[in-house]
């Protein structure tokens, strides 16, 4: 966290700015890694660079770690680890640097969500969601920074936006600070890390990002009202927000959450006369890459009975086109074989087998076998790093189809 970030934040409960406890200050490379904030009602602290802007029994233990120079107790108390495992992430983390995101999900979130993360690159929600932040980038007059990446996990999709807008900031908000802490250690480390909870008021004064975007977990939030009122509050009336992939009450979603219909979803953003699109007419050209077209708003009625539909909310007709398929950009990390691939050797071959991690993973995102080949041999050690790989690979091909994905460094 910066000195300028600070000046942006506000306090979720009374509305006041932050002073910096100047005595718990811990700074390194121009950023404030430990510290206390305050405002005229509550003290916060900030961990790893993260402002922790909430009230509760592990923030109140981190301040008290800070304030005796126990950082590390501080850090351990916010991500939520009995002994045992905290034991474990004590020792990850004395291997300075040697950790992979996929290490790290063992140990802070060994179950289906973190299942569900360490895959994140190719699931179809995230090329949907990458897809369609892609193309709304191409105007820059309606797509612009700083960015707010609501409820964004741990960073996947934040990461695009930070190669979408490398000159702006890139906020990303979530009320788990686990996430956060994967997020600014390896997803995304471009990204301004905040955590707060959605269902208050966002930590934020008014009219900081004039492009909110929350994907794939709206529905899970209980103060929908208050949530929508502050993202256009963040958006301003000359904003944009972006929603991929919410899940209709008139249709069937695993893991739905409190859904509402499509109708009651628009009426909560109005005021910036939001469009909806419906995701299985957005899916196909996002899994081929075959460009988007946004021209081509449903009504709530058209939606009917559709799963789940994202919906644009902005004043700006511009953002509502055609957009035409983009040329793959440089990785900006390092090519891999998908995690989803089982690598074998047959001879001076590799074969790749799609081996989905459970039965429940692999129904509800069957959709990947849009791009992902159940088996494909290629005549060349897999395992080998993909800049080793002879020039006969097709890899440009192989990053289409998702079967490289562009990871950041030490993700698997």
């Amino acid at each position: 966290m910066t000195e300028s970030m600070l000046q942006l934040l506000r306090c979720p409960y009374c509305g006041g700015q932050f002073t910096l406890h100047e005595a718990a200050r811990r700074s390194a490379g121009g950023e404030i890694q430990t510290g206390v904030v305050w405002c005229e009602c509550c003290a916060f602290p900030v961990v790893a660079g993260i402002p922790v802007l909430k009230s509760d029994a592990a923030s109140g233990a981190a301040m008290r770690a800070i304030e005796a120079g126990r950082d590390e107790d501080a850090l351990v108390s916010l991500l939520g680890l009995e002994a045992e495992r905290g034991e474990a992430f004590r020792a990850m983390v004395l291997r300075n640097g040697v950790t992979t995101y996929r290490e790290a999900i063992e140990i802070l979130s060994p179950d289906p969500e973190g299942t569900y993360f360490v895959y994140r690159f190719s699931d179809p929600t995230y090329v949907l969601a990458e897809t369609v932040m892609s193309a709304l980038a191409q105007e820059p007059a309606v797509f612009r920074g700083p960015v707010l990446d609501l409820c964004g996990g741990s960073g996947h999709l934040t990461r695009v936006l930070t190669g979408l807008r490398p000159a702006d900031r890139v906020v990303l908000a979530d009320m788990f600070f686990w996430k956060l802490w994967l997020a600014k250690t390896i997803t995304a480390p471009a990204s301004v890390p905040v955590c707060c909870d959605a269902n208050q008021p966002l930590p934020f004064a008014a009219g900081s990002f004039p492009t909110v975007v929350l994907s794939d977990a709206f529905p899970y939030i209980w103060q929908k009202r208050l949530l929508a009122g502050e993202m256009v509050r963040q958006a301003g009336p000359g904003g944009l927000i972006v929603m991929p992939h919410l899940h209709s009450s008139l249709g069937w979603n695993y893991s739905a959450g409190m859904t509402l219909t499509p109708r009651s979803y628009s009426a909560l953003f109005a005021e910036l006369q939001p469009r909806l699109f419906p995701d299985d007419a957005l899916f196909g050209p996002a899994a081929d890459r075959t460009g988007l077209d946004l021209s081509r708003p449903m009504s709530a009625e058209e939606l009917g009975s559709e799963n789940s539909f994202t919906l644009i909310a902005t004043r700006d007709s511009r953002a509502f086109r055609a957009y035409a398929p983009q040329a793959m950009a440089p990785a900006a990390g390092a090519l891999i074989v998908n995690p989803l691939y089982r690598i074998s050797r047959e001879g001076t071959d590799s074969v790749l087998t799609l081996t989905f991690p459970t039965a429940q993973y692999e129904e509800e995102f069957a959709a990947t076998r849009r791009y992902l080949p159940d088996v494909l041999t290629l005549d060349v050690d897999a395992s080998a790093p993909v800049t080793e790989w002879p020039a006969s690979v097709d890899v440009e091909t192989l990053r289409r189809r998702r079967v490289l994905i562009d990871a950041p460094p030490r993700y698997c």
